[in-house]
């Protein structure tokens, strides 16, 4: 196996664990708040300040992978992980357990960002966007895993020790990244990095921030990121278990039979939509216009049409929503075309915070929301649902309306 593919193979291992800790909120959300007493609002929190850490540190974490590579971030950061989902596990109360989704979002941070740094040393700019999909693919995986499987898990074995599990997985996969990773091709090790150095002594600290958050359609991309990711986690992370147990009277395991789907449709997407914006559409933009298009509109069934569906069209619904949000994975390659080389790192991690931050801000807005009904053991009704999805499903319209204002880069047809 060349060189690059074991680096690609290990980095999506560990970004496969990411993915798990970033989405199993949905599932052990009942159990988690029936543990520690949680209202909607603190089990929201508990969710978000993951994702809200997560998006802090990308701006940092760009300039250092900008300044020293991936591997050595990736790898420190992966054992910080392993701490937090350690102490989430043996958690005695809401606020250690905090304090342990607080080191996840921390350390789960670079994984994407890091193996996106990587590849651009290791894959052509043309290979960058297919690569980005299938590592997206295979990390996706994760989200597999933190729906039907867990679900299965945490009834047989409960929560605690199904994540302790967990923490073994995690624990090897950063050790491989360690071993086996490397920032650049080992015939030109010496010369590319004396190169990046180069290059970033020759670009003040905040000068590639400055450059990335100067360029207009930067912000048009980075809204529609906050957007499309944060309205699909909002089903796929947190609300969507509970959305769906509440409905539909479903249990734990057909709630993540249910969210398999999505996350299943969200896999094969990401195997596609590299190949559909560089051959087929030949436009970045026109990728996510149309796919978070279908996106938005198949969100929109969750306002009360889905309740009347049978079990097989929600199944396809689900699995339709998470296929069609694949496409906003092409956010990653539209904004390495947009910037040089040298400050891709500062670019993907200031996208990542947009995307990231998203997730935050949606999850803590709807528990809030959510609060302001009558509500029993954790509950909801539909009108409660309706009205707490409503808000951010409005925010994503806005956001693809003002994305058609946005330059396309699309630097494949030029063959490089």
């Amino acid at each position: 196996m060349a060189i690059r593919w074991k680096i690609f193979s290990v980095l999506s291992f560990l970004y496969v664990m990411a993915l798990f800790f970033r989405v199993s909120m949905a599932v052990v959300a009942r159990d988690i708040s029936a543990d520690f007493g949680l209202s909607a609002t603190r089990l929201g929190t508990l969710s978000s300040v993951f994702f809200i850490v997560y998006a802090l540190a990308q701006i940092p974490l760009g300039i250092l992978l900008d300044r020293f590579g991936g591997r050595i971030i990736v790898s420190v950061l992966g054992f910080i992980a392993t701490t937090g989902v350690i102490l989430f596990a043996l958690a005695p109360g809401y606020h250690v357990a905090l304090t342990g989704r607080i080191l996840l979002g921390i350390g789960t941070s670079c994984v994407l960002m890091g193996a996106l740094k990587i590849f651009t040393n290791w894959f052509t700019q043309k290979e960058f966007a297919i690569i980005a999909g299938f590592i997206m693919a295979i990390g996706n995986l994760g989200n597999l895993l933190a729906t039907a499987p867990l679900a299965a898990a945490v009834s047989a074995f409960g929560w605690r020790s199904a994540l302790l599990v967990v923490a073994v997985a995690q624990i090897v996969a950063t050790v491989l990244v360690y071993a086996v990773a490397a920032d650049t091709p080992l015939q030109n090790a010496t010369a590319e990095k004396d190169a990046a150095c180069d290059a970033a002594a020759s670009t003040p600290l905040l000068g590639g921030l400055r450059s990335v958050l100067g360029y207009p359609s930067f912000w048009l991309l980075g809204f529609l990121g906050f957007c499309y990711y944060g309205n699909f986690m909002l089903v796929q992370s947190l609300w969507g278990g509970p959305y769906l147990m509440d409905m539909f009277r479903a249990s734990r395991s057909e709630a993540g039979n249910v969210l398999f789907c999505s996350a299943g449709g969200f896999i094969v997407g990401c195997l596609c939509v590299g190949k559909i914006s560089t051959h087929l559409l030949k436009s970045r933009k026109k990728t996510l216009l149309i796919g978070q298009s279908m996106t938005l509109a198949l969100l929109l069934f969750l306002l009360g049409p889905a309740e009347h569906l049978t079990p097989v069209s929600l199944k396809l619904l689900f699995l339709a929503l998470g296929f069609s949000a694949s496409s906003g994975i092409t956010t990653y390659p539209m904004v390495r075309e947009m910037f040089p080389h040298a400050i891709a790192g500062t670019a993907l991690s200031t996208l990542n915070f947009f995307v990231v931050a998203g997730v935050a801000v949606i999850q803590l807005l709807v528990g809030v929301i959510l609060d302001r009904f009558p509500h029993t053991s954790g509950s909801y009704s539909a009108e409660a649902y309706h009205h707490a999805f409503l808000y951010p499903f409005c925010g994503f319209a806005v956001a693809i309306l003002l994305f058609t204002f946005a330059k396309d880069t699309m630097i494949a047809h030029k063959g490089v």
